[in-house]
């Protein structure tokens, strides 16, 4: 078996979707703790990116694109690895996102109907849903501030 970027695109997708599914569907399932609340499933998306990126910059490609100008980036995502890398990390940092909206929500007493919205647009349009839970936690959760001990260095 040859492992191509259509092939790691078609393994990457349904692991972010299992993620999302459970956050949506079964929120407070022990297996939605374990695999998803746990930060499990974003850290494989998270290794699957290190090893995509770490073989981009260490192979034939590495002087291809960058990131100091627009036509760098559009350079770097030429490349078929590069842009399934970049892919892989959308999906690991949007699951991080909804994680967080998860916890957040819960800890501030917000009715998961109305996070349901958020975690959909988190998923499909990332900043759009974090827009959309400061929004309902502004106004549909309890502040928590008082009761959160002060961080000190």
């Amino acid at each position: 078996m040859t492992l191509t970027p259509d092939f790691l695109f078609s393994l990457a997708n349904p692991v972010a979707m299992v993620g999302w599914g459970l956050l949506i569907l079964a929120p407070r399932w022990a297996v939605t703790r374990r695999l998803v609340l746990s930060g499990a499933l974003p850290l494989l998306l998270a290794a699957t990116y290190a090893l995509l990126i770490g073989s981009h910059y260490l192979g034939a490609h590495a002087s291809e694109g960058g990131f100091s100008s627009l036509q760098e980036v559009a350079a770097l995502f030429r490349n078929p690895w590069a842009l399934l890398a970049g892919w892989v990390h959308y999906l690991c940092f949007d699951l991080c996102l909804g994680i967080w909206e998860s916890l957040d929500a819960r800890r501030r007493g917000v009715p998961h109907l109305l996070l349901v919205p958020c975690l959909l647009l988190t998923f499909l349009l990332g900043p759009v849903g974090l827009l959309l839970y400061s929004l309902v936690r502004r106004f549909y959760g309890r502040d928590v501030t008082a009761s959160v001990a002060p961080v000190t260095l």
